[in-house]
């Protein structure tokens, strides 16, 4: 077991695959030479050729078009969206495309893609490159999603996503290609569904995915200071969300904090509340609470930009308000 930046996670796991299979090939804006903009493909490009490691124009919509139609044709091409804001060039071949083909075609032609993007708020990048749409493809039937917050599981997921037939969307996070976590040696795959208590607790349960797992992972801290007990759970999988893990906890605990880093409205934060009230509804001791961002175009000033997103005290404020505690 060694500890990994999460980029270095990724890298290792993109290695293994192209070495493991010649039919996998990455391709994407400036993953070749340079090494990714987050240095997922570092080193990559040399040791493979740009046969395998591709390099391609600011071309969302055509070069995730070229992947999915090599995907019919028996590749298994891992894409890379430079920023998730730029994916919605890309929504024709996506949604349209890549979705859909195995099932307009009675299950004749497979698309296994993978289609990886970072997302979220990092630090002052603007509207225009801190997306969070989630929404738009945990809302497509015929995609995986999956949102791996650990460098574990980024390299365990990406691993398992290339070998699956089904189309994948890896969303990341800007803020978290840094973020050290321990990755074991010996190769190993991870589910692409199944969520997983990162931190028991008996008073509260806090759900959240990607950046808000930690958001909540810090604010169980400071409520354990005060003595209540936070248990947390990573959902690791937008599309399906995993109901029974959450059940589990909210038998223990009969309160939900849900903590996202997307807009409240039509946002993931009302899907996993509705996964609560249908499947988890006599579980509960009161309704769920949800803590979101505004509902604003994410400010480039620093201080409207903190403003307008969620953090681990405003989380544990939430918490502290349910269970009536000052």
């Amino acid at each position: 077991m060694a500890q990994a930046f999460y980029w270095d996670a990724l890298r290792r796991a993109h290695d293994e695959e192209l070495a493991n299979d010649p039919l996998v090939f990455a391709i994407g804006e400036d993953i070749g030479l340079p090494g990714g903009t987050y240095k997922a493909t570092q080193g990559l490009f040399e040791k493979y050729g740009e046969h395998r490691v591709i390099d391609a124009p600011i071309s969302e919509n055509s070069y995730t078009g070229l992947g999915t139609g090599a995907s019919m044709t028996g590749c298994r091409p891992i894409i890379e969206i430079m920023s998730v804001n730029f994916a919605l060039l890309a929504t024709d071949q996506i949604i349209n495309a890549a979705a859909k083909i195995r099932y307009m075609s009675g299950g004749q032609v497979a698309c296994p893609i993978v289609i990886r993007s970072p997302g979220g708020v990092a630090h002052q990048l603007g509207a225009q490159h801190s997306g969070r749409l989630e929404k738009v493809f945990a809302g497509t039937s015929g995609l995986r999603v999956v949102t791996p917050a650990f460098p574990a599981d980024a390299y365990a997921m990406l691993k398992t996503a290339v070998r699956c037939n089904d189309p994948v969307v890896i969303l990341e996070h800007e803020a978290i290609y840094n973020l050290k976590g321990e990755v074991p040696d010996e190769e190993h795959f991870a589910p692409l569904e199944g969520a997983q208590v990162v931190r028991e607790g008996s008073d509260v349960t806090l759900i959240g995915y990607l950046m808000s797992t930690h958001w909540n992972l810090a604010a169980a801290d400071k409520l354990a200071e005060a003595g209540i007990s936070a248990e947390v759970i990573d959902l690791r999988a937008l599309k399906p969300i995993d109901g029974e893990t959450i059940r589990a906890s909210l038998a223990k605990t009969h309160k939900a904090v849900i903590a996202t880093e997307d807009e409240a409205p039509v946002g993931m934060s009302a899907e996993i509340m509705a996964v609560i009230n249908e499947q988890c509804f006599f579980e509960l001791d009161g309704p769920p609470v949800r803590v979101t961002a505004e509902d604003v175009p994410v400010p480039y000033n620093e201080k409207l930009e903190r403003a307008a997103i969620p953090d681990a005290d405003r989380v544990a404020g939430a918490t502290r308000k349910l269970l009536g505690s000052s």
